[in-house]
C-alpha cells in the first residue's frame, strides 16, 4: 500500500510488515461460501480452545507435581506438549507438515547424514513469521523459548510528507526504478541488547507479532545466554529478527549473540527456515506480522474458515553445514564478516540461503516505528 511505502526496504523492494492479501478481484463464490465457512470456523476455533484448556490444565497444572522429578516431568509434558499441539495443528487445516533437509554442498559428493535433533542446551535458530512454527517446534522438540530484552526504544511517530516519506510518487509499485523513490526513509538504529528472558510456548503465542519489550515493562529481568543453556534441559530456539514478519523477506538480525565465536565449540547450532504460501480468496495467510487485540484468537478464526488444507514448508539445515560444524567457513557465507557479527550474520545468510529469500535492512525497530504510523492512520 502506498501510504506505507517509507517501510519498504530500499535495497529489495520489500515490504516486510504488512499482512499478505489475496490477488485483487471478486471471487463470488468465496462470497457464497461464507456462512458456511464462518460455521465451519467457529467449531473448529472451539476445539482448539478446548486444546488449550487441557494444555493449561494437564501441562502447566498438574504435571507440576512431578516437577521434582525433572527427566520423568520433562518425558511427560513432551509427549502431552507433542500430542496437543498436533492435534491443533491438524485442527487448523495442517494435516500434512513437509519437513525437508537441505544440503549446501551439492556438488560436493553425497553429504553426511547426521541426525536433525537438537540435545538440551543446543540452538535451534529460525526466522519468525507466525505462532504456527511455534507449534510445530513444541510438537517436535518441546523447546525452551527465549526473546530478548533490549533498552527502552524511543519511537519517533513519521508524519506525511515528511521524515522521508512521500505521499506521492510516480512509477510503478515493482520494488525496483522508480518506486524505490517512496522508500527514502533511512532504517532505525539497532537497539541496545541486555539479555534473555525464558518464554513459556502461551506467552511466545500471545506475543507473537509484538516487538520488544513485548508489553512488558523495560525492567525486565533478564539473563546472559550461557546460564540460561548450561541451566537447559531441552533444546533452546531463538529468534534473531525478535519479531515477525510476513514471510517475504528476512528482517535485520538483532545482535543478540556479540561474543560467540564461529564455529560454536559450546553447544550446536540447528538453522531452520519456515515459509507459507501467499494467501488466496479460499486460503487466507498464516503469516501474522500485525497482532490482534485478542492476539492470537482472530488469525485463529480466519485461518480455520479455509475450507482446503493448508500449507507449510520447513526446511532444516544439515548440521554439516551449520556453524557449529568445525568444518563450518565463514568466508563462504559472510564474505565482509570484519565488519559485521559473525553469528547472527552467518545464521542470517544461512536462512536465506536455505528458504530462498532476500535479506532486508530493516529489524523490529523500525517495526515499532512503523506500529505508531499504521496505529495513527488507522485510527
Amino acid at each position: 500500500m502506498e501510504k506505507f511505502s517509507a517501510y519498504r526496504d530500499p535495497g529489495t523492494g520489500i515490504q516486510p510488515f504488512l499482512t499478505p492479501v489475496p490477488p485483487s478481484g471478486s471471487n463470488v463464490l468465496a462470497t457464497l461460501l461464507l456462512p458456511f465457512k464462518y460455521a465451519i470456523a467457529a467449531v473448529r476455533t472451539l476445539l482448539v480452545l478446548v486444546l488449550l484448556a487441557v494444555y493449561t490444565v494437564d501441562v502447566l497444572g498438574i504435571c507440576a507435581i512431578l516437577h521434582p522429578i525433572a527427566p520423568i516431568h520433562r518425558v511427560v509434558t513432551g509427549l502431552l506438549t507433542s500430542l496437543l499441539t498436533r492435534s491443533a495443528l491438524f485442527i487448523i487445516g495442517l494435516t500434512w507438515i513437509p519437513v525437508e533437509r537441505v544440503s549446501r554442498k551439492r556438488g560436493r559428493g553425497k553429504p553426511v547424514a547426521n541426525a536433525w535433533y537438537p540435545k538440551a542446551g543446543d540452538v535451534i535458530v529460525s526466522n519468525w513469521v507466525s505462532w504456527i512454527e511455534l507449534l510445530w517446534l513444541a510438537c517436535r522438540y518441546n523447546p525452551i523459548f527465549v526473546l530478548p530484552v533490549f533498552d527502552p526504544l524511543t519511537v519517533t511517530t513519521p508524519t506525511p510528507g515528511r521524515d522521508g516519506i512521500v505521499t506521492h510518487t510516480p512509477g510503478r509499485r515493482t520494488g525496483t526504478g522508480s518506486a524505490n523513490i517512496a522508500s527514502t526513509r533511512q532504517a532505525s538504529p539497532q537497539g541496545t541488547f541486555r539479555g534473555f528472558r525464558v518464554s513459556s510456548l502461551l506467552e511466545m503465542i500471545l506475543l507473537t507479532g509484538r516487538v520488544p519489550p513485548y508489553d512488558s515493562a523495560a525492567t525486565t529481568p533478564c539473563m546472559k545466554f550461557d546460564d540460561i543453556q548450561k541451566q537447559a534441559d531441552r533444546p533452546i530456539v531463538v529468534f534473531p529478527e525478535s519479531t515477525t514478519s510476513n514471510g517475504r523477506g528476512l528482517l535485520r538480525f538483532s545482535n543478540v549473540f556479540p561474543k560467540e565465536q564461529v564455529p560454536t565449540k559450546k553447544f550446536g547450532v540447528f538453522i531452520m527456515c519456515v515459509r507459507y504460501d501467499p494467501p488466496t480468496d479460499f486460503t487466507p495467510t498464516l503469516s501474522c506480522p500485525i497482532p490482534s487485540s485478542f492476539n492470537p484468537l482472530g488469525h485463529l478464526f480466519a485461518l480455520t474458515t479455509s475450507l482446503t488444507p493448508l500449507s507449510i514448508s520447513i526446511r532444516l539445515l544439515e548440521p554439516a553445514d551449520s556453524i557449529s560444524s568445525q568444518l563450518f567457513m565463514v568466508s563462504e557465507v559472510v564474505p565482509d564478516a570484519a565488519n559485521e557479527d559473525v553469528f547472527v550474520s552467518s545464521c542470517a545468510a544461512l536462512i536465506a540461503q536455505l528458504g530462498k529469500m532476500k535479506r532486508t535492512g530493516l529489524g523490529w525497530e523500525d517495526k515499532a516505528s512503523f506500529f505508531e504510523f499504521y496505529r495513527a492512520r488507522k485510527y
